[in-house]
């Protein structure tokens, strides 16, 4: 049997870092008034809409890496659609059971939810996850908890897209509270990411609890913004966004082009290293910004831009929507995506007990008593919400010092009889990616010792069960 495995080496680099230039936060206190009906309304967009939007982009998800989806190619969408989907390929929807899994800790646990709760619910869980979620997995289960399962240092994935598709709830249940939005942020996206890995669900959560407030896409982008250090790369590349739809609001395309030259190649994380893959959370939240800028407060081109974007083609259109949905409210969304939703409103989705019907519920609950614990004010038929001010969170960068040097592979001859195998090299860090695979139908845990210049460093099991798979094998940085 052929084993393969792939190198990624680290060099050091020296580099700056820019004086915090966070805008001083404004001292105002506004309140916003909504009516229990348009509350409940906006919710079931929001949950709708992110339906919506993974079902619809699936087909190409990762099918057009770093490059966008032609105009040629035909995504369907008819009535049945939603119900063939979602009972013939489950895993369509992982980062809505990912989000119903937290939403569900609240239940049974409070607001007050520690996140070892939050950590333990998915780790435990039976579905299928990868990259920082898998890596984030294993570690909770190996005994490292958060937040440092999701640390650069033990989470070579931790920039990756993770948490940002599915930190929905966090947004839908904290309408115009972005800080608590971003409260729950902390507690539950340090369990799988960390710098610009964090911040994507950090700024995907707050647009969505702006977008109860304002229906302005403009100042939902921005002011959502106000979350993120102006030092981070996310915060850069989402102002690159913002500049060139200012520069050029008329042809997406352009606005692509321009990201993609200067961004495509910023990914760190092993697996898109030297390649086109590319599962970085902030190029992706790019491609959720370019949709709902250019367009403009259109349903369907809002989607379908999001979505031929390209890379993480399905999670993308999801934020893009369920923002979207939020902002509109469900009546809002054209009746052409809607089609065939009533077939799947009451069924669970996988892995959970909870289905649309129930999630609308649930986040309509939950989002009176957030109301209610941040000096909002909940009547009988209306809700005042205090609106929140933006506190920039504080500066977070993975792989700090460190930047791509080479992709190496290592063949099956470089292994010896004893399942030993030695490679040089001259760095500051590597990660090593490859499988622990059964050839037959039982599971069994491989024991696996890493050496550096001699010294034993870690000793650490890979089980070839593909729930609790260590997705990368070993790594080291620093």
């Amino acid at each position: 049997m052929k084993k393969l495995f792939l190198l990624i080496i680290f060099f050091n680099i020296t580099a700056c870092t820019l004086d915090n230039q966070s805008e001083a936060q404004s001292d105002s206190v506004l309140f916003y008034n909504l009516s229990k009906n348009d509350l409940k309304d906006k919710i079931k967009g929001a949950w709708v809409g992110q339906t919506i939007g993974v079902t619809y982009g699936y087909p190409v998800e990762f099918k057009y890496e770093s490059t966008m989806v032609p105009d040629s190619h035909d995504l369907p969408w008819y009535d049945g659609y939603l119900l063939n989907t979602f009972t013939d390929i489950p895993g369509v929807y992982d980062d809505i059971y990912m989000d119903l899994t937290f939403v569900q800790v609240f239940e049974d646990y409070g607001f007050d939810a520690p996140a070892s709760a939050f950590a333990n619910a998915f780790a435990k869980a039976d579905y299928k996850l990868w990259f920082a979620n898998q890596v984030s997995r294993y570690n909770i289960l190996n005994g490292i908890e958060p937040p440092q399962s999701g640390h650069w240092l033990n989470n070579p994935a931790a920039d990756d897209i993770d948490f940002q598709i599915e930190a929905d709830f966090a947004g839908i249940m904290t309408p115009g509270m972005v800080n608590s939005a971003t409260q729950i942020s902390d507690r539950v996206g340090h369990i799988m990411n960390y710098g610009d890995g964090w911040y994507g669900g950090v700024y995907i959560a707050a647009m969505y609890s702006l977008a109860y407030v304002s229906d302005d896409i403009n100042y939902v982008v921005n002011e959502s913004l106000k979350l993120i250090p102006q030092e981070s790369k996310f915060h850069q590349i989402i102002t690159d966004v913002i500049t060139i739809h200012e520069k050029q609001p008329n042809d997406w395309k352009i606005g692509w082009q321009y990201i993609h030259d200067k961004w495509t190649d910023t990914d760190l994380g092993p697996w898109g290293a030297f390649d086109p893959f590319n599962i970085d959370a902030k190029i992706n939240a790019a491609w959720v910004v370019l949709g709902l800028l250019y367009g403009e407060g259109d349903f369907s081109k809002t989607i379908d831009i999001a979505t031929r974007a390209g890379d993480d083609a399905d999670c993308n259109p999801a934020s893009a929507a369920g923002i979207l949905g939020t902002m509109q409210g469900f009546e809002a969304i054209p009746d052409y995506w809607k089609q065939g939703l009533k077939e799947i409103e009451g069924l669970p989705f996988p892995y959970t007990t909870i289905s649309l019907d129930d999630a609308y519920k649930l986040s309509y609950k939950h989002a009176l008593a957030m109301i209610s614990l941040n000096g909002g004010i909940v009547e009988s038929d209306q809700v005042t919400i205090k609106v929140q001010n933006p506190v920039t969170v504080p500066f977070e960068q993975s792989f700090e010092g460190h930047y791509l040097k080479e992709k190496r592979e290592i063949d099956h001859a470089d292994i010896n009889v004893k399942n030993n195998f030695t490679f040089n090299f001259n760095g500051t860090g590597f990660a090593l990616m490859g499988k622990a695979l059964s050839m037959n139908d039982e599971n069994h845990t491989y024991i696996a010792e890493m050496y550096i210049n001699g010294k034993l460093y870690e000793t650490t099991k890979w089980p070839t069960n593909f729930t609790t798979r260590r997705f990368y094998l070993f790594w080291k940085y620093q």
